[in-house]
């Protein structure tokens, strides 16, 4: 574990005027490169860590707002790591990191706690936008994997154990519910439509357009469904909406009325 440009943990790079982050990746050049690009943009990065284990320490020690968690590292795999930081440090936020869209794993992931997921191919903007995303309690889903993850587990059959020829070993994804409340009976008719379609993917934006309500009236809605459910943000919400059925395969539409 090392701090930003090897001076030592908690090195501070940009006077704390964004989240602070560790990258925790076995390729040094993609811990360089993100690491350059979000202090270029303002956003603190605290610490690297080159494996699965490190990372679990430089979270423990640095308490770092955002953690990008790269999937497939030796010592530990990113899925076990961010469950333990999750575990040992619940308001850090973990975002995942993969070469490959790995939609299995994304469920094992999100089970775990995870805020999100990006491919290693993203641009810039992108990366910096989701650190400043799910530091702020939001998570960050593409509609594209979100609809792949309804259809692949909502029926109950997640894969397992796949391997990539050539690649290291990752430990079998551990399907677990997230530590979440499942009695939807709290709801109101409304928020049963918001979570139905919070767990589709809808940003707020699209929510407020499909349900002809202002922004401001979703995100209260939004905050009312997490206070009753136990929800920490928008990942938990879409597991939560399959995992207890109100989200079916081959939904599309708008429930409700």
């Amino acid at each position: 574990m090392t701090g930003p440009g090897g001076t030592g943990p908690g090195t501070a790079t940009s006077g704390g005027r964004g989240p602070r982050v560790v990258i925790a990746d076995d390729q040094e050049l993609v811990r360089t490169g993100f690491g350059l690009i979000l202090r270029a943009r303002g956003i603190e990065v605290v610490g690297e860590a080159a494996d699965g284990a490190e990372a679990v320490e430089a979270v423990g020690e640095l308490r770092p707002d955002v953690v990008l968690m790269d999937i497939r590292m030796p010592v530990m795999d990113g899925l076990e790591a961010a469950r333990r930081v999750l575990a040992r440090v619940p308001e850090c936020r973990v975002i995942m990191l993969t070469t490959f869209d790995l939609d299995h794993y994304v469920y094992a992931a999100l089970a775990a706690g995870a805020s999100g997921f990006l491919l290693k191919d993203v641009t810039p903007a992108h990366l910096a936008a989701a650190v400043r995303l799910v530091d702020t309690g939001d998570a960050l889903l593409a509609p594209s994997i979100t609809r792949r993850l309804v259809e692949r587990f909502a029926s109950g059959t997640p894969r397992t154990g796949a391997r990539l020829p050539g690649s290291p070993a990752l430990s079998p994804p551990a399907v677990r519910a997230p530590a979440v409340h499942r009695g939807l009976a709290a709801l109101t008719p409304r928020e049963h439509e918001v979570l139905t379609l919070l767990g589709r993917g809808l940003s707020n934006a699209e929510l407020a357009r499909t349900l002809t309500l202002s922004e401001a009236t979703v995100k209260t809605h939004v905050a009312r469904i997490f206070a009753k459910l136990a929800l920490r943000d928008r990942a938990q919400a879409v597991v939560l909406a399959y995992e207890t059925g109100l989200v079916a395969p081959g939904d599309t539409g708008r429930q409700g009325g």
